[in-house]
């Protein structure tokens, strides 16, 4: 139906290259080689976190899944797609403090699900997704 990672931009991976020479400040006084390989370690290991912590946000025939969180699709009331500015209003001041959110800041845009479960006290989902006219089409189908 719909299947989208939350990729962080080449720009954060890039930001990451920071941790080489701050680990190159440290460790060079002490050893050169220790120095550079503790600075590509921290590097790869910064690299991967940021690959392995971008969450999924998924659209299947039984559930919403944003992250690890998964909501059955008899659950799922409105569906909403804001972009822009409305998406900005949506993660600030219009935010209910039960909503349940998934937010990543490189991705602007946001979709709210509605949770049609009355025992659930989480009214909605508010989801950073980059397409959300396309979760909107898959949940609503």
């Amino acid at each position: 139906m719909y299947r989208e990672r939350l990729w962080a931009p080449w720009t954060l991976y890039l930001a990451t290259a920071l941790v080489i020479p701050a680990s190159l400040l440290v460790f060079l006084p002490i050893n050169v080689t220790v120095g550079v390989i503790v600075a590509i370690g921290m590097y790869a290991a910064a690299v991967a976190l940021l690959i392995v912590l971008a969450p999924v946000v998924e659209v299947t025939d039984t559930e919403f899944r944003a992250g690890r969180a998964r909501l059955p699709r008899s659950a799922v009331g409105d569906v909403t797609g804001f972009v822009g500015a409305a998406a900005t209003t949506q993660r600030g001041p219009a935010l209910d403090a039960r909503a349940w959110i998934l937010f990543r800041g490189y991705v602007r845009d946001v979709v709210r699900v509605q949770v049609a479960d009355a025992a659930d006290p989480t009214p909605y989902w508010l989801v950073s997704v980059r397409h959300p006219e396309k979760v909107v089409e898959a949940l609503s189908a």
